[in-house]
């Protein structure tokens, strides 16, 4: 028995009769169809194992949800690796977690090889031009569905807006912002307001009437211990930080590689709110501050993440790349990338174990806690306003071919440049907001439609990439 299932007090044969590998086929079944970002995926899971399976009920997998968005990182692979580990212990939470990353990783991989090579050809440019309008359109549609979910009262709706006032105009640090709301929310609802209340968020609303294989027991090794967070500690950590090590050691903490182990590392534990959040810290610190994609190649690689299975945050792994490849030391540029993306995606992922290994087992013990329940709502309230910022950062850098920076009072932001405006970019991403938001279209249709629209316009000479 290993060190992992030590520490989880994992038994052999699971008292609710799902088996290991039963459940392994499942996880491969929920990683290929994880398309769609967060609220996609999340759907997804809730179909197959709240509805189909019925491995957990509603309020379970609610419960398991919320804590999640409280967590830094993608939610959607904590809650695949938080129902993984509530069923079969640590190895179903490594086989739920590792799985529904897997098919990410080998498609950005590949895209990113692909890019590195044929990125400048200008079919290819034409083709992301296009895709980055949709994008845009469906960053918008994730401000849409969340804040109309989160935003239910005045004193949220505040909030929201203090948040995007402060990162898009102060530059207020993301997590300083989070954990802000966070504490809001919870003293809010600890004094008995009710201004601060827990929406849909990204789950789904459908309840099950039927039992649940698991139902309301708590099985031995969801019980906390101190001995067991000690060992999950010591287990997650080292390899976690080991390999950050290993490659700071060799290449030295100023090289590219070293820089891309600590930053993700970073962002692990600061970047509080789902996928979106860490997109907004990443274009915050990646883009703007260390300068390793360009904004357009942010929502390149955004576009791809959106277009294959995985979380929609496995676009770390080809800004990481780009920034290897681009400035890869004394290694060949194609296996700097790779090695930088590997080990974003590594730091990116590994860390989430961790956050599951610890927090589970006392969250499966608060499910009702109101204290907890607002600070959810405080952070949700926030990510509204800074998914807000993310997608006018995006519009800047789609519609305007320049900005110039503005300061003063206490304020400093990018402007566009009226002249500079692509009058094509804005009518690609008004078609996709229109195919969205009017036809109810599918993400994958509107992104590879306006793919197609963005090389027949290149074709055309409309477009010039």
């Amino acid at each position: 028995m290993t060190e992992l299932s030590v520490a989880a007090g994992i038994r052999p044969r699971p008292a609710h009769g799902v088996s290991l590998g039963q459940a392994l086929r499942v996880w491969l079944r929920v990683a290929a169809l994880s398309f769609g970002g967060p609220a996609g995926q999340i759907a997804v899971m809730h179909r197959i194992i709240v509805d189909e399976k019925q491995w957990v009920g509603e309020s379970r997998f609610l419960h398991a949800l919320s804590y999640c968005m409280l967590l830094p990182g993608p939610e959607a692979q904590q809650l695949a690796t938080y129902i993984g580990w509530l069923m079969h212990s640590w190895p179903g939470a490594i086989a739920a977690g590792g799985l529904f990353v897997l098919p990410g990783i080998i498609a950005i991989m590949a895209l990113s090889w692909v890019y590195a090579a044929l990125g400048e050809l200008p079919i290819i440019v034409a083709l992301f031009f296009g895709l980055k309008a949709a994008v845009l359109a469906i960053v918008l549609q994730a401000v849409h569905r969340v804040g109309s979910r989160a935003l239910k009262t005045s004193a949220m709706i505040a909030l929201a807006a203090v948040a995007f006032i402060a990162i898009f105009f102060s530059h207020v640090p993301f997590p300083i912002i989070v954990l802000a709301a966070g504490v809001i929310g919870y003293a809010g609802a600890r004094i008995g307001s009710s201004a601060f209340v827990v929406g849909e968020g990204h789950g789904p609303t459908k309840a099950i009437t039927t039992e649940s294989l698991l139902g309301d027991d708590l099985p031995e090794h969801v019980r906390p211990t101190i001995g067991r967070a000690l060992r999950v500690s010591a287990v997650w950590l080292a390899l976690w930080l080991v390999p950050v090590i290993a490659i700071i050691s060799t290449f030295g903490s100023a090289q590219t590689l070293g820089e891309i182990g600590v930053f993700f590392s970073k962002m692990a534990v600061v970047t509080f709110g789902g996928a979106y959040a860490v997109l907004a810290y990443m274009a915050q610190q990646a883009v703007e501050h260390f300068h390793w994609p360009k904004p357009g190649e942010m929502l390149d690689g955004l576009g791809m993440a959106e277009t294959t299975p995985g979380p929609l945050i496995m676009v770390v792994q080809f800004v990481a790349f780009m920034a290897a490849y681009r400035h890869p030391g004394s290694l060949p540029p194609m296996l700097a990338g790779t090695l930088g993306g590997l080990l974003a995606t590594w730091t990116t992922f590994v860390p989430c174990f961790l956050w599951i290994g610890l927090g589970a087992p006392l969250i499966e013990r608060l499910r009702n806690s109101k204290p907890l329940s607002g600070a959810l709502a405080g952070i949700t309230a926030a990510v509204v306003g800074v998914i807000l910022n993310l997608a006018i950062w995006f519009a800047l850098h789609t519609w305007f071919r320049e900005t110039v920076p503005l300061h003063g009072y206490g304020f400093a932001f990018d402007a566009p440049v009226l002249a500079s405006i692509n009058p094509w970019a804005v009518g690609l991403s008004a078609a996709a907001l229109v195919a969205i938001f009017r036809f109810k279209a599918g993400m994958i249709q509107t992104l590879g439609a306006c793919s197609v629209a963005g090389i027949l316009l290149y074709l055309s000479d409309l477009v010039t990439p």
